[in-house]
């Protein structure tokens, strides 16, 4: 199945080498390209591509003001946001993750890890490693955020033991595969229960789980090192 993309980027000669490199895959295709925050929102209601690598300093409304209205609106729930930026500043990390991306890369990446990221967040998984999922909780996720429409504690009654504690291993940074060994059930299995603990949860995706394990007491950050 195609992964269509949708590219947000002020950069038109950015925006026509993505599109280029994207397009080589057969697996993936462009259907359109934003040069602005509100572009980005217009064509993605328009086309309901599976991701949209977005750019944040952008001309008027910038790409974490258009990643939060795309993910707020019901009708894009299947579509995923993938932040691609030259300015790799953890607030920028915290604030995407808080507006709903569901993953974020420096413009310093490689061809490869670029169309890695796509495909991983095209299939709901967050796109953060484990050293960055927990300095981003433990600096800007664990205070009560006014903005951020997440489950409530209690909700977490919904889940199973199991449900909860794989997602509060997925927390500290484990990936699916970690967490299969770790548990000694298969990778599938594990993917399942994450996936039922999102739809518990209302989460659009692995990224916002995390967020909620933390601002939910389920998961404790771990006091910073002397």
């Amino acid at each position: 199945m195609t992964i269509r993309v949708l590219l947000a980027d002020d950069q038109a000669l950015l925006r026509a080498t993505f599109r280029i490199l994207i397009d080589s895959c057969d697996d993936l295709e462009v259907v359109a390209e934003a040069a602005d925050g509100a572009e980005a929102i217009e064509l993605t209601r328009t086309h309901q591509p599976d991701v949209v690598v977005m750019d944040i300093r952008m001309p008027g409304t910038d790409g974490l003001t258009a990643t939060a209205a795309i993910c707020a609106d019901p009708e894009l729930a299947a579509t995923h946001v993938l932040i691609l930026t030259t300015f790799e500043i953890d607030e920028y990390v915290a604030r995407a993750v808080r507006a709903g991306a569901g993953g974020f890369l420096g413009k310093d990446v490689s061809t490869d890890e670029l169309l890695a990221g796509i495909r991983t967040v095209a299939s709901g998984d967050a796109l953060l490693s484990p050293v960055a999922t927990r300095a981003l909780i433990s600096r800007f996720l664990v205070s009560p955020d006014p903005e951020a429409h997440l489950a409530p504690p209690e909700q977490l009654s919904a889940l199973t033991t199991r449900e909860r504690e794989v997602m509060a291993l997925a927390a500290h940074g484990k990936s699916n595969q970690d967490i299969a060994e770790e548990l000694f059930v298969s990778h599938l299995t594990i993917r399942t229960h994450i996936q039922r603990a999102m739809m518990k949860l209302s989460a659009r995706d692995r990224a916002q789980l995390v967020v909620i394990a933390y601002q939910s007491g389920l998961v404790k950050p771990a006091p910073p090192q002397a």
